[in-house]
């Protein structure tokens, strides 16, 4: 499918994933709430089995994280594993309704403060209770996962709208409160870039999804393109009609990372860079799709990895302020409204004590970024 905005993140990593350094969810799922009377909230949980598969699942996001500061890093690691465990067990299982379940019953544990053993679940734990994360945040993202498991059919833009907001606005929001934001604006324009981010995806990935039975494009789209929606399924070619959806899809998502520069403005400074950076590598993606002839169904488009080195440093120098002349206030895109209202509601209980974290300026953070950068990639070199 394609894949939710955190698990392809800057989306040019085709690398296997390492293996998953955590407890498959048959393991965990029928002793979740047993376990749970044994561990409290405050469990420690194994931070670098986070940071190995999110750098296993995407080379690209994880050098780019570290432009985070070393406060976010490790929530968004935490964020990151149970995302990509959750996705994995609803599209890898045998029985993603049964899978959903399992689920919903460890996000139980979860809220009350008594995860299971999984250190994904002790990960999240953790987030959620320290930055007070809404359940109604994770439980959209579940809901995405069941409407892929569920082959769901998208007729309007807006209907793909609704699932960006499911399987991506919601990471944006959960971002947001672990950056410490949390007024309505700019936890709309966080989840208005998830969505953004997922159109990006859904474009560069048509053929692949298209040849796993799957379709994200508008169904009004194509049939305004004069292309019958299931019969193109059954032998999808690239054409310049498919072409002509593509480009408005990526159109609709160069709207929202324009709407999205007001939001990164709104961010902890010191968050600014990465998730400009962010911004900046996954609008690329569009570019160079577009350099490619919009046909992303012969062949994936990839960013190269020099080129995405050089966004991020320019993310990273760049001034983020607010757009000159924005005068009035802009409504949330009507699909992600329901996250908005959950995420800004009043703060419950304060957050744990938070551990000490040494301090970077940005240019200690760019400097270490790209010398960990070109130490994956020399890695990936002698491994080949």
């Amino acid at each position: 499918m394609s894949k939710p905005m955190f698990e392809t993140s800057f989306g040019a990593s085709q690398d296997t994933p390492e293996a998953a350094p955590f407890a498959s969810l048959s393991q965990v799922a029928g002793a979740a709430t047993l376990a749970a009377n044994s561990v409290m909230r405050d469990t420690p949980y194994d931070e670098a089995a986070c940071r190995t598969l999110m750098r296993g699942g995407s080379k690209s996001f994880f050098a780019a994280s570290l432009l985070l500061p070393a406060r976010v890093r490790a929530p968004a690691s935490a964020l990151y594993a149970y995302c990509r465990q959750a996705d994995d067990a609803v599209d890898l299982g045998s029985d993603p309704h049964a899978e959903i379940l399992a689920l919903q019953a460890r996000l139980d544990a979860i809220y009350r403060g008594r995860p299971g053993a999984a250190d994904a679940d002790r990960a999240l734990c953790q987030v959620v209770h320290r930055y007070t994360i809404p359940r109604e945040l994770v439980d959209g993202l579940l809901e995405g996962f069941l409407w892929d498991a569920q082959g769901r059919r998208y007729e309007t833009l807006a209907d793909v709208e609704d699932y960006g907001a499911r399987v991506a606005g919601t990471v944006g929001a959960m971002m947001a409160l672990v950056m410490g934001t949390r007024t309505p604006r700019a936890l709309a324009r966080a989840c208005e870039l998830g969505v953004a981010m997922q159109l990006t995806n859904i474009a560069r990935d048509v053929g692949e999804d298209a040849r796993n039975g799957r379709l994200y494009l508008p169904r009004e789209w194509l049939r305004e393109a004069g292309i019958d929606p299931d019969t193109w399924l059954q032998a999808p070619t690239f054409t310049l009609a498919i072409g002509h959806v593509v480009r408005r899809l990526l159109q609709a998502a160069e709207a929202l990372y324009q709407r999205a520069e007001q939001g990164i403005a709104e961010l902890p400074r010191d968050c600014r860079p990465a998730i400009h950076a962010a911004r900046l590598v996954y609008a690329e993606i569009g570019r160079q799709l577009e350099r490619d002839g919009l046909d992303s169904i012969s062949h994936r488009t990839v960013v190269s990895r020099s080129r995405k080195l050089a966004l991020i440093a320019r993310a990273t120098g760049a001034a983020i302020v607010a757009p000159a002349g924005q005068t009035h206030e802009m409504a949330a895109l009507p699909a992600i409204q329901f996250l908005v209202s959950a995420a800004a509601s009043p703060l419950g209980e304060l957050p744990l004590a938070r551990r000490a974290v040494p301090r970077r300026s940005f240019d200690e953070r760019m400097d270490w970024a790209t010398d960990v950068y070109a130490r994956l990639e020399q890695q990936r070199r002698a491994g080949r």
